[in-house]
């Protein structure tokens, strides 16, 4: 059965395609090897955004198909994004899936980090979707919402126990970046490659998509956390005091990247 996804709520759609940013998508793609002419598959597309970018790389002789187990986000992403080269389709990627045929390219990107438990059997699912020396390119974070300076102590502390009760009883991956070559390896994939950047790098003066991305996200987990964060009453001032420091100027925040990607024996 389709897990639910951590961050479901009304306003997801807008976070996701905010957040998404075109030639950084595009400049790990191209890294990875995706080239004109190629059939692209992209798993927890999201809003489409993503998928259309895939497309475009993809040229007129190729074309691209965003999986996602939300049919609201899928029916969005249709509107939006939908064109004769780009395709959406509501599918559980925890399930295997038969009937869309063999890819060139596969695409996962800040998907494996929300579900820990199975992060290996979606990579292998994904795996049998490509066709022999098909692409599989694997992207997610590492450390992931654990590397700030400028925090109180209650705030750091509190923070560190919210992630640790999502690790054991969400099914979040902190820590999804550093497995992805192992899924790769696993899989027997040759050639992969690994690298590894920053993601997240915020300092000084606060962008507002990376204001909206990150408070809308402490937002919905607070909500969702069903435990006494340490120092707090509740998760209402839990938030207060991470949106002071979050807006600080002389606050620095970053979250490391991973990206892996071989190709299918």
């Amino acid at each position: 059965m389709q897990r639910e996804y951590l961050m479901e709520n009304e306003a997801e759609i807008r976070r996701l395609e905010m957040k998404t940013e075109a030639p950084v998508v595009e400049a790990f793609a191209l890294r990875a090897g995706l080239k004109p002419g190629m059939r692209v598959v992209d798993i927890a597309c999201g809003a489409g955004v993503t998928t259309s970018i895939l497309a475009g790389l993809a040229g007129e002789s190729g074309s691209a198909v965003g999986i996602d187990a939300s049919r609201e986000r899928i029916e969005y992403a249709r509107e939006r994004y939908g064109d004769a080269r780009t395709s959406f389709a509501v599918r559980d990627f925890l399930q295997p899936i038969e009937d869309l045929g063999s890819f060139d390219f596969a695409w996962v990107r800040f998907a494996l980090e929300y579900y820990r438990a199975e992060s290996y059997d979606i990579v292998r699912t994904v795996s049998s979707l490509l066709a022999k020396g098909g692409i599989l390119c694997l992207v997610d974070l590492d450390h992931n919402c654990l590397n700030h300076w400028g925090m109180s102590t209650r705030l750091e502390t509190a923070l560190g126990a919210a992630m640790q009760f999502m690790e054991e009883h969400a099914n979040f991956d902190p820590y999804a970046g550093r497995k992805l070559y192992s899924h790769l390896y696993r899989l027997g994939y040759a050639d992969i490659q690994v690298e590894l950047g920053a993601h997240h790098l915020i300092y000084g003066e606060l962008r507002s998509v990376d204001e909206y991305n990150w408070i809308r996200k402490i937002e919905v987990l607070s909500e969702k956390l069903d435990t006494r964060l340490p120092g707090y009453s509740d998760a209402g001032e839990f938030l207060d005091d991470f949106r002071s420091f979050f807006r600080e100027p002389g606050r620095f925040t970053y979250t490391p990247v991973i990206s892996a990607w071989g190709r299918k024996g």
